[in-house]
């Protein structure tokens, strides 16, 4: 018996908002930095569900074994690692801190939900390679919102261990993904010229000011 991919992954973002909450009654652990937390992953969890009823993303789609299925929940679910931290060892983050996470949050939050309804209205009506829009820059910017999701638990965290977990995340699933694309994609012509005119994760900003402001960026001053 096979399962798809995303039963595992939603039922993991599902589970978020109940574990976090779990976990700050069972620690009496009542701080600001708790309850932020809870409200920006809980929050994240849940519009990802939202997400994928909405405009899934079909390489969710493929199926897998029972095996690996639960493999992958346990997988997704090394991200609850910083919640716990957190709350069982009752860090308290500084102001400062609280609002940097929250920044960084909100700016992936929008990329991520953003590029992929781009992704997903704009190959479901015209199919192709896109190039404009949130994917002008950067051939990830779902990816690159996801990594600034998970940057701003670790830092509410206090710990290495999350960054550590992130790092892992980058290195042996989002980069592998995003280079299986790119070959993908290069079946287009026009591929070769957005290649070079965007980056992989980053915007290449030299570009953007050479495109939007007129700048040269090889161009020396004076």
């Amino acid at each position: 018996m096979n399962i798809k991919v995303k039963y595992p992954i939603n039922l993991s973002k599902g589970l978020t908002f109940v574990l976090i909450f779990g976990l700050i009654i069972f620690y009496q652990n009542f701080s600001y930095a708790a309850w932020v937390y809870l409200a920006l992953h809980g929050s994240y969890g849940i519009m990802w569900l939202i997400k994928d009823w909405l405009y899934p993303d079909k390489s969710w789609e493929q199926e897998v074994s029972i095996f690996w299925g639960i493999l992958i929940f346990f997988i997704v679910g090394l991200y609850w690692i910083a919640p716990f931290i957190l709350i069982s060892q009752g860090k308290e983050g500084t102001p400062p801190l609280i609002a940097a996470a929250i920044s960084i949050n909100l700016f992936g939050t929008l990329l991520h939900f953003v590029s992929d309804a781009q992704k997903y209205y704009t190959l479901k009506y015209s199919p192709g390679l896109i190039t404009e829009g949130f994917f002008a820059w950067s051939r990830n910017p779902n990816y690159l919102g996801e990594i600034l999701i998970y940057t701003s638990f670790a830092m509410l965290a206090q710990h290495w261990l999350p960054f550590v977990i992130l790092g892992l995340f980058i290195s042996i699933i989002f980069i592998p993904n995003m280079i299986k694309k790119d070959r993908s994609l290069s079946r287009y012509e026009e591929f070769e010229k957005y290649h070079e005119k965007s980056g992989l994760i980053l915007p290449k900003f030299g570009n953007i000011l050479s495109t939007e402001i007129g700048i040269n960026p090889e161009k020396k001053q004076g």
